[in-house]
């Protein structure tokens, strides 16, 4: 199932920073890499479906991956053919959300979330010796894996680390014990006076396809060193987790969800724990707000999507622009939009 042609843009082009890398399908959450000197990017390909909207995000209903890439970030975009089908993967039903993409030595693996058949998110891995595949799907989701949003981050020491997990339909709420509950709570803990649920980490192993330990909190404090509590929706984590190293230190970011900011923590370890230090990207026109952060050409970038080619949430756009640091390490928070 393959979506329309995006529409012509339904508003004036100058009132975004930013527009569309395609527009030939609709694409969000985009995980960008560098790989030979070339930028590839990893996005969600959204589709025009008929499941109404809820708040547990029913009506995302994507079933597969196209890689984009680019030299450079301005220049042409090649939009490449099917990465990964969920008819393809034994064990996936539906919903094949935000993936990521990683690379050691001359294979690729692709990561992807998508509802086993008893309707629960795993986490699968997939495999080629082309950064635009196609890629072929391991026969099992990662062992000991659940919820949304892979986003795995390599370090100077050549070990990789998946950073993962979503409230509301990401289903963190409903793996609190280690076992999924499809009668826990839609939303979060309900305890807006107790920490937050926090996003989750885990080493990988040798092969990239397994984690190497228990997945373990992603710690995010305050500026006082106490965790960010559930009800402090500005700041506390939602999905989207994304990790990059700037200047030795780990920049921890995410978004909020339902308050729509893309905001960041630093910490000293891959482990965190991460104090929270503001935000990176203002509200997008559109519900979702996912990104990642790359250095391609010399200069950093955010890539993020929004609703501009269709005005429906379920049907985005992704863009990029440059990213920058203040002195202090400290990022220079974007509005994506253009204000007059």
């Amino acid at each position: 199932m393959a979506s329309a042609a995006a529409p012509a843009a339904r508003s004036d082009p100058a009132r975004y920073l930013s527009q569309p890398l395609v527009s030939e399908i609709y694409t969000a959450d985009p995980s960008a890499h560098v790989w030979n000197g070339k930028i590839y990017v990893y996005p969600s390909h959204d589709i025009d479906g008929p499941t109404p909207e809820d708040d547990l995000g029913a009506h995302f209903e994507m079933r597969d991956y196209r890689v984009m890439s680019m030299d450079r970030v301005g220049g042409p975009v090649t939009l490449h053919p099917v990465a990964l089908d969920v008819a393809q993967v034994p064990w996936a039903a539906s919903q094949m959300w935000a993936p990521d993409a990683a690379k050691k030595g001359d294979t690729y693996y692709l990561y992807f979330p998508a509802k086993d058949r008893q309707g629960a998110f795993r986490i699968g891995v997939a495999t080629s010796k082309s950064p635009t595949g196609p890629f072929v799907p391991n026969p099992q989701p990662i062992k000991g894996s659940f919820s949304i949003d892979p986003a795995v981050f390599t370090d100077d020491d050549g070990r990789s680390y998946m950073y993962f997990g979503g409230i509301w339909g990401g289903q963190l709420q409903r793996n609190t014990t280690g076992t999924y509950d499809p009668n826990g709570s839609k939303t979060d803990l309900r305890a807006d006076d107790k920490p937050a649920l926090m996003p989750k980490v885990a080493a990988l192993d040798g092969s990239m396809t397994e984690f190497a330990e228990a997945p373990r909190d992603v710690v995010i404090l305050d500026p006082q060193g106490k965790p960010l509590l559930g009800g402090d929706h500005d700041r506390r984590f939602f999905e989207a987790s994304w990790m990059h190293k700037y200047n030795g230190k780990y920049y921890f970011s995410y978004s909020t969800g339902n308050t729509h900011y893309i905001n960041y923590a630093i910490g000293t370890s891959p482990y965190g724990p991460f104090t929270y230090t503001g935000r990176i990207l203002d509200p997008v026109e559109g519900w979702t707000t996912h990104h990642s952060i790359v250095k391609a050409n010399g200069k950093w970038w955010l890539f993020y999507a929004d609703t501009q080619l269709s005005g429906q949430t379920r049907l985005r756009n992704v863009k990029v622009t440059e990213l920058t640091y203040n002195p202090d390490g400290t990022i220079v928070t974007i509005d994506p939009m253009r204000r007059r």
